[in-house]
C-alpha cells in the first residue's frame, strides 16, 4: 500500500483531498504547517485554531495526523524577501514563493523524511503523466499559477486529487461526509498570514512613505 501524506491546512479542500485518497486505497497521513505564529484581531491564533479543525478532520477519517513547525524557514526564506520587494517598490506575490521555498520543498522533504511515497495538497491543479503542471478544470478556483515556480522533479512526487472537481462538487463531498470543515469558509489573504489591515501590519516591518502614480512610458 503507497503511502501518502496530505498537507493538511484545516480548509475544506485539503479535507476531501484526504477523504478521496484514503477512498483510493492509499494509506494516508495528514500534516499540518505551522508557518505563522500570531494572534489575530481577536486575540487568537490562526494556526492553532486551523490545526484543531485538521485533527477533527483527520479523526473522522481515521487516520493519524501531525504537525510541523517551520515558522523560521518561512520567515528567512518567503518573508523577508517580501518585505525586501516592497522596498525595492515591487509588488511580490509571498504565495509563489511560499509554494516554491516552503511547501514543495522543506515540506516535501519532511514528506519523504517520513517515508511518503508522495506528497497530496488541496490545490485546484493537476498534473500530466509526465509531472507537467496543468489547470485545475475549475476555472474560478484554478491555482497553477501559484505553483508554475515549482519543480518538475516536486510536482512529479505530488498528488493534486481535487484538480478535477469544481468547488461545489468538494463542497458537496464534504457535506455528503459530515466533514468537520465542509461549511468552513475559503482562506484569504497572504499565505499563512491571513487577512488583516495590511498598511499598520507592513508599518511593523517597513516604513511607509507617500510616493506618486507613474504610467510605465
Amino acid at each position: 500500500m503507497k503511502t501518502v501524506i496530505v498537507g493538511m491546512s484545516g480548509g475544506v479542500d485539503s479535507s476531501v483531498s484526504a477523504l478521496l485518497l484514503k477512498e483510493q486505497g492509499y494509506r494516508v497521513i495528514g500534516l499540518f504547517m505551522r508557518n505563522w505564529e500570531e494572534n489575530d484581531a481577536s486575540g487568537r491564533c490562526r494556526a492553532t485554531l486551523d490545526y484543531e479543525d485538521v485533527a477533527r478532520v483527520c479523526e473522522q477519517l481515521d487516520i493519524p495526523y501531525y504537525s510541523v513547525n517551520f515558522v523560521e524557514e518561512y520567515r528567512q526564506s518567503v518573508f523577508e524577501q517580501f518585505l525586501a520587494d516592497l522596498r525595492a517598490g515591487l509588488t511580490p506575490n509571498p504565495d509563489v514563493l511560499c509554494n516554491r521555498e516552503i511547501k514543495f520543498k522543506v515540506f516535501l522533504q519532511k514528506a519523504k523524511e517520513l517515508g511518503a511515497d508522495f506528497l497530496a495538497t488541496g490545490h485546484y491543479c493537476r498534473t500530466d503523466s509526465e509531472g507537467r503542471l496543468l489547470k485545475g478544470v475549475d476555472p474560478d478556483k484554478d491555482q497553477s499559477y501559484f505553483l508554475h515556480a515549482v519543480t518538475g522533479e516536486a510536482l512529479r512526487f505530488t498528488l493534486f486529487p481535487i484538480g478535477h472537481l469544481c468547488k461545489k462538487e468538494v463542497r458537496a463531498l464534504a457535506r455528503k461526509h459530515n466533514l468537520a470543515t465542509s461549511e468552513k469558509k475559503d482562506s484569504t489573504g497572504i499565505c499563512f498570514i491571513g487577512t488583516r489591515d495590511f498598511k499598520p501590519f507592513l508599518a511593523r516591518y517597513i516604513g511607509l512613505k507617500p510616493g506618486n502614480f507613474e504610467t510605465s512610458s
